[in-house]
């Protein structure tokens, strides 16, 4: 029988186990020294590239300077909101399609779509998923807590009073950037500085660190107007309540205070609310008071008057022959609305006769009525720096042909702003001195230049009451208690290749009281569809409205008895 083999013990030799124990020992001092490179030698290489990964520097919105009427009313103001945004890539790695999904509805957004606009920017490290949004629904798009979805704090712009105040305003972006108007024309001076400051983010993008402050935000200024809030309220009540009751086109209306050019009021018909983006289309937002030009028509007629008396050739007490209201001039005509007889120069105001302005600018030196309407700046910029400002035409050099001579006289041949046309005002207004309007309170502005001397230009505004009273053309500007000067203008519209029927530009400038004039209003219906369309019954009411609110607001005192208020209708020539 055989023996099991047995194996033989093998035994290691000793320099083998020395150099086991010696691998052993050796292993924590390979940790130490690793943890020594690591933390002294190599940790600011390191620290850096973490820094790189994970810290990141974020701007800090600027607040908007806030806009004030005169009386410190806020006109538009920034408020903080939300931002909802997102890191793509993460959101698409780490999110599931149901979060996807509830995101999208807390969001009102559509899933699909917003799907395929984060994977069009995978790559990217922000993209905005809603703009300016709800506190609630930044709250619960929050709740969610998808990976990558972040909120970003920003400013909006609000505009209290809505469409009364928006072409004047303007607007800005939804980046806060101003857009038109005023925001627009001091984008600079309101914007500010934005700040910044260095974040720590985790791997999802969350700031879970603010590490310091770069840069203190530094806050727009704000701007104070001349605006008073109260007559901007009147004024686009009352504008809009004629322009639908005439189914005009359009229309606009400037008050000034004829004591120092400040701008009142200023608004336009069709309006546009700054704080829904919907009504901020082309044509809309403009400001028609400083950018739509026209030919004003026999509202300049108080100009010519003025260079026949300034030449003179002419006095109050001059009598013209108008008859039978019909003058031919070359090849072509010009005509009253009816046969006027015999006038003066106050019946000529008073009535709006075509043919006597006509025969006045004929009998002088060709020139003369051009010269007054270039010194009283019509057919230029105002001086008041709006954007988009139209400078309106006059003709460069004054003409010698005669009916271009004769249409200048009652207001064909130049083209005109509303804004440029209270500015002429001005000179009837302010004893013969024409004042440069201003939007800012504390605005410097040119020194106001003589352009009539101050007897003639009172004169003329005396002259100029007539026009509101029994007989003449615009007895509903009149306003009870107060006397009014004003001159009507009705002028047809031009078109290619002429004049367009049945198109009118109706017109009425004033200011009131005559003896001492507080205020200087023009007001502009474009295009009165109704079964009135001249001046006086279609613009003439405006003028009343807003300026007798204006003076019963700043106490002005009454001028004349209630019971000469003017208020009878009665015929008149072209307006």
């Amino acid at each position: 029988m055989n023996r099991p083999l047995q194996k033989a013990a093998v035994k290691l030799p000793a320099w083998r186990r020395g150099a086991l124990l010696l691998l052993l020992l050796s292993l924590p001092l390979i940790l130490l020294s690793r943890a020594v490179s690591l933390q002294l030698l190599e940790g600011d290489f390191l620290q850096g590239q973490g820094d790189q990964r994970h810290l990141r520097v974020e701007t800090l919105p600027a607040h908007r300077g806030a806009i004030y009427d005169r009386h410190g009313e806020p006109l538009a103001i920034s408020a903080p909101v939300d931002s909802v945004w997102a890191d793509p890539g993460v959101l698409l790695a780490e999110a599931t399609d149901t979060e996807i999904r509830s995101l999208a509805d807390a969001l009102d957004l559509d899933a699909g779509a917003l799907k395929s606009e984060l994977s069009a920017r995978e790559h990217r490290e922000f993209f905005y998923l809603r703009r300016h949004v709800d506190p609630a629904l930044a709250e619960t798009a929050m709740t969610l807590d998808v990976p990558g979805v972040h909120l970003q704090r920003e400013y909006r712009r609000f505009y209290p009073a809505g469409e009364v105040t928006g072409h004047v305003l303007g607007f800005t972006n939804i980046d806060d950037q101003g857009q038109e108007g005023l925001e627009l024309a001091y984008d600079d001076w309101l914007s500010g500085e934005p700040g910044a400051k260095r974040v720590l983010r985790d791997r999802l993008g969350r700031t879970i660190e603010d590490v310091e402050r770069l840069r203190e935000p530094a806050p727009g200024q704000d701007l104070r107007l001349t605006l008073d809030k109260r007559l901007q309220y009147i004024a686009y009540r009352e504008l809009k309540r004629a322009v639908e009751q005439n189914a005009a086109r359009g229309g606009s209306l400037v008050l000034l205070d004829a004591r120092n050019g400040d701008v009142l009021a200023m608004v336009n018909q069709p309006a546009f609310n700054p704080n829904r983006r919907s009504d901020i289309t082309g044509g809309r937002y403009r400001n028609r008071v400083v950018t739509d030009i026209y030919e004003p028509g026999s509202v300049t007629k108080p100009f010519t008057v003025a260079a026949a008396l300034r030449s003179g050739l002419f006095t109050a007490q001059t009598t013209l022959n108008t008859s039978p209201g019909v003058m031919r001039v070359g090849s072509h005509q010009v005509r009253d609305v009816r046969d006027f007889g015999e006038l003066d120069i106050e019946g000529l105001l008073r009535k709006s006769s075509n043919v006597g302005a006509a025969q006045l600018a004929l009998d002088m030196e060709p020139g003369r009525v051009w010269q007054v309407l270039n010194q009283a700046g019509l057919g230029q910029p105002t001086g008041l720096a709006f954007p988009g400002e139209a400078g309106g035409f006059l003709a460069p050099v004054p003409s010698r042909r005669p009916v271009e001579r004769a249409t200048l006289a009652f207001g064909y041949g130049l083209s005109v702003t509303n804004l440029q046309l209270a500015r002429a005002y001005s000179v009837f207004a302010n004893d013969g001195q024409l004042l440069t309007p201003r939007l800012l309170m504390g605005a410097q502005t040119p020194a106001p230049t003589e352009v009539l001397e101050p007897r003639l230009a009172r004169e003329i505004r005396h002259m100029l009451a007539s026009v509101t009273r029994s007989g003449g053309t615009a007895t509903q500007a009149a306003i009870p208690g107060y006397a009014v000067a004003g001159k009507t203008g009705t002028s047809r519209k031009a078109v290619a290749g002429g004049y367009a029927e049945g198109r009118y530009v109706s017109t009425f400038a004033g200011m009131a009281p005559v003896d001492d004039p507080r205020f200087i209003a023009v007001v502009t219906i474009d295009e009165p569809g109704g079964e009135q369309y001249y001046a006086g019954p279609v613009a003439g009411p405006v003028f009343q409205a807003v300026v007798g609110d204006a003076l019963r607001l700043y106490n002005v005192t009454p001028d004349r008895p209630l019971e000469d208020g003017g208020v009878t209708v009665a015929g008149g020539g072209q307006p």
